[in-house]
């Protein structure tokens, strides 16, 4: 009987989310954490092996997508100015995540979670604002770049958690470079092949596919990636990810496939995971002063610490408009939070209180953001209105 009640609350919450979504403008991901949270709290949702393994499938599958975004060819062509820029804007990023570390007294935990990147709420963005923005289309440069980053910075802490700083962890930096030195020479592998033989591509992913070829041909890869890592005794994460770069790179003619798989990931694997996340927290305790306390602290430091590599950054190409909303469209690292989260308290690296304090502080940040975002892009644009509205200034000799 538990099991049917699991299984029709987290249908129900699926079904639902949307619509509270719509009703509220919270972002879903948010909607979905509360609502595993009620349904916690209310005995709906308890304790579940296979709930636990498909939600570990789903944050898999979010971290496949986060490597669908990234295009290679891009990044090659990147100019040389942005690339300095870029490589200050994260240097100054993770020296200030050392720093708030050392000051505050905080967990190593957080030298990953203050400089992550997630992109999900960057593409809520591109809804809303179009990505003819200037600062967002910076943002989602900077975003796709910071989650390779943040991809890899999650992967050598699940190490560091998992096998300390002894000789195993240095074995598994040793794999986790092979795998990625392995990746790149199959990648180069396939470029030469999809050179000399282009029909390959078409045979793999055909335009014509009545038989769904091409959903089937992501999910093998995505599954034969995560069990190479895993056999490999490397984070699963890495080879999602790899998994996405590798669509990403070679099957870009197909383009109904991208919004194929967001679909499968955002309305099945997606939410499994974060009414997963929701059903881990206890309501009584995400109202305890301390966690307030500290959600409210990492909040601080993430919009903080960005706001000033944004400005030390990009100031001199975006000037105040531009760098204030590039700054803050890129202090929502919902997904990634969760995510590190998630992988901390796994680990025992963090106490159930922090857990709940970086959940909480995930939430709270991607709802205000969001929020301020509006607020300062309509004061902006108010503003450029009234100025263009102004009579020209008459000139009498």
């Amino acid at each position: 009987m538990p099991d049917i009640t699991l299984i029709i609350t987290i249908s129900i919450i699926i079904v639902l989310s949307p619509f509270v979504s719509n009703i509220t403008r919270v972002p879903i991901a948010v909607i979905e954490i509360l609502l595993g949270v009620l349904g916690a709290y209310f005995g709906l949702l308890g304790k579940n092996e296979y709930f636990s393994i498909v939600a570990k499938v789903g944050f898999l599958f979010l971290m496949f997508i986060a490597g669908l975004e990234v295009n290679l060819k891009e990044f090659a062509n990147m100019k040389r100015d942005f690339l300095v820029r870029a490589g200050i804007y994260f240097t100054t990023l993770y020296a200030l995540a050392i720093i708030a570390y050392t000051i505050f007294n905080l967990s190593p935990i957080y030298i990953v979670i203050l400089p992550i990147f997630s992109l999900g709420m960057i593409m809520a963005l591109l809804k809303d604002y179009g990505k003819h923005q200037p600062w967002l289309n910076l943002a989602l440069t900077i975003g796709i770049a910071g989650e390779v980053i943040s991809i890899i910075a999650i992967t050598i802490l699940t190490g560091a958690l998992t096998f300390g700083f002894g000789f195993k962890f240095i074995e598994a930096l040793f794999m986790m470079g092979l795998f990625v030195v392995a990746t790149i020479t199959f990648f180069k592998f396939s470029k030469t092949m999809f050179w000399w033989f282009p029909e390959l591509k078409q045979a793999i992913i055909p335009f014509q596919d009545q038989k769904d070829q091409d959903i089937r041909f992501s999910m093998a890869l995505f599954f034969i990636m995560v069990a190479l890592a895993l056999w490999l005794k490397i984070d699963m994460v890495l080879g999602a990810f790899f998994a996405g770069i590798f669509l990403s790179s070679f099957f870009r003619h197909k383009t109904s496939l991208y919004d194929k798989l967001l679909s499968l990931c955002f309305g099945f694997f997606a939410p499994i995971f974060f009414v997963y996340v929701g059903s881990t927290l206890d309501l009584r305790t995400l109202f305890m002063p301390i966690v307030l306390k500290k959600a409210l602290l990492i909040i601080l430091l993430l919009v903080g610490m960005r706001l000033i590599a944004s400005f030390i950054a990009f100031y001199g190409a975006l000037k105040l408009k531009n760098t204030l909303l590039f700054a803050l469209s890129d202090s929502m690292p919902l997904m990634f939070m969760v995510a590190v989260a998630t992988i901390g308290m796994t680990a025992n690296a963090i106490s159930k209180l922090e857990y709940f304090s970086i959940i909480l502080a995930s939430m709270m940040d991607a709802i205000i953001i969001m929020t301020t975002v509006k607020i300062i892009f309509n004061f902006f644009e108010m503003k450029k209105k009234r100025e263009q509205q102004k009579p020209p200034i008459s000139r009498t000799a």
